[in-house]
């Protein structure tokens, strides 16, 4: 999938992606703080410099720059100090801003962080929230047609600050039944949008658990029981083909109507901060979709995408190269079984749970994944062994594998849910067992305890078999065979009647 996934990622380049919504100014004032003031208990802050960066839609606009895409970004702003940073921030970053609006009516929405060694003391929070007038939501609708016509896709920033107005929807779902596209909406209220058609949308988790009727829960671990079992609600919900519900630092789920739940994994960052992320993840997930990718595709990239802002500070923007950089990483593979029993002491030692699989993974399908999803629900640490050319041969046939040892190596390691992948030459994976001593291990079909060869070795190092069940009509052998299929029909002789040559 790593191939795959830089493919996608390269199709980005040039793809019009229209963006409407708030453009904001986030600004970073920083400085260092020794001392507290007499007036009040709150640290005296010398101020050293001042970054000013887009915000808002205007954060959504300057990553799909970011990513090679071609931004329109329909907006308004006010004709005042903050505005004149904002537009001068959204050109540095490649965002044309013809289509933002000034206008004295309207004062900019700013945030403003200060920021004493490193450490957020106070943000202050300014500009318009009401609806924009009607003169100037009759020029945002212009613009909005305008750009809409030659658009490749199309992404709502709502966060619901007066911009994105009734009578705008109501254009903005007309030009989308004349000419549908690519519709990807992440908005404070995504109920809003019900009735669009969206493609996708983006809530997170706060603002699914709104949507739901639920009480925000603590924990990871809660929160990600809690979305990932009410999927086909938020379908219903939100009137969308995908949903994708970033939770925090910690990944994201997505659901798709007629498919399996999907999940990212998010890599750990010390220090990590979520400002910007949310657009991070929409800009590139509206890209992948426009250009083409499959809907896991499409979240491991948005899903890394954030991952490499988060681990930066302040609102920035994830490039195309980063990602690239990203997601082409080979740092999961490990073939030395020393090596590897070091690599799980040290997980042990932190208290981990350890689950491990095995097979052959010759042609990575979305049974593949679902299963290797819910492989990782089981512990925090999935492990995944992977046979040998020469182990596939004996227990496939002389045919088999399809794709070689490397290329199926790379392909799983880029899953987000898979944490170390370990070939191995045996038949089967008992040896390798008892280097791992998983807490847990997985095996997929209708084997029983009775009949799976690894289970005793399992329970003698004290872990627990779960056994799960193969999506229906999802494998790789059945894949094959429709292959070969296919390719005799194609090389058939046709009957040639009267008349015909």
């Amino acid at each position: 999938m790593t191939t795959r996934l830089v493919e996608c990622l390269r199709a980005f380049a040039g793809c019009r992606v229209l963006v409407i919504g708030e453009a904001m100014l986030d600004s970073y004032v920083r400085g260092t703080a020794d001392r507290l003031s007499r007036e009040a208990p709150v640290p005296i802050v010398t101020l050293r410099e001042r970054v000013d960066a887009p915000g808002g839609g205007g954060n959504t606009a300057v990553n799909v720059a970011a990513l090679g895409g071609r931004p329109m970004f329909v907006s308004a702003c006010g004709h005042d100090a903050d505005g004149d940073r904002l537009i001068a921030a959204l050109e540095a970053y490649g965002v044309p801003t013809r289509d933002v609006l000034a206008g004295a009516e309207r004062t900019t929405l700013a945030k403003e962080r200060v920021l004493a060694d490193g450490q957020m003391v106070v943000r202050l929070d300014s500009g318009s929230q009401a609806a924009v007038d009607a003169e100037t939501e009759d020029e945002l609708i212009k613009r909005l047609s305008a750009a809409h016509a030659v658009a490749d896709a199309v992404i709502v920033s709502d966060y619901d600050y007066g911009i994105v107005t009734a009578r705008i929807l109501t254009v903005l779902a007309e030009l989308q039944a004349a000419r549908p596209l690519p519709l990807v909406v992440d908005a404070r209220d995504p109920s809003r949008y019900r009735k669009l058609a969206i493609t996708a949308v983006k809530p997170n988790y706060g603002e699914a658990i709104r949507l739901l009727g639920q009480r925000e829960l603590r924990g990871t671990d809660a929160r990600v029981h809690q979305i990932g079992t009410d999927g086909d609600r938020l379908l219903d919900v939100t009137g969308a083909q995908i949903v994708a519900v970033t939770v925090d630092t910690d990944g994201a789920f997505v659901f798709e109507r007629g498919h399996p739940p999907y999940r990212t994994y998010s890599r750990p960052h010390s220090h990590s901060r979520a400002a910007g992320a949310g657009d991070t993840f929409v800009a590139a997930l509206t890209l992948a979709i426009a250009t083409g990718a499959a809907t896991p595709e499409a979240a491991e990239l948005a899903s890394a995408a954030a991952g490499v802002v988060v681990a930066q500070d302040g609102t920035t923007a994830c490039t195309a190269r980063a990602l690239e950089e990203s997601i082409s990483t080979v740092g999961k593979r490990i073939a030395e079984r020393q090596r590897l029993g070091e690599r799980l002491a040290y997980l042990r030692a932190q208290g981990q749970r350890i689950v491990f699989t095995n097979g052959c993974f010759d042609i990575l399908h979305r049974g593949h994944v679902t299963y290797l999803n819910r492989a990782k629900a089981l512990g925090d640490v999935l492990i995944v062994g992977v046979n040998s050319d020469e182990s596939v041969a004996r227990l496939k046939g002389p045919t088999r594998p399809i794709n070689g040892h490397d290329y199926r190596l790379h392909v799983l390691e880029a899953l987000s849910c898979i944490d170390l992948v370990v070939p191995f030459d045996e038949d089967t994976p008992i040896e390798l067992l008892r280097v791992v001593r998983p807490h847990v291990f997985v095996k997929g079909g209708d084997y029983t305890l009775e009949t799976l060869p690894e289970a005793p070795v399992v329970a003698e190092l004290g872990g627990t078999v779960q056994i799960l069940p193969y999506i229906e009509d999802r494998s790789t052998s059945g894949i094959i065979d429709r292959v070969r299929a296919s390719d005799r029909n194609r090389r058939e002789p046709v009957a040639v009647g009267p008349g015909r040559r």
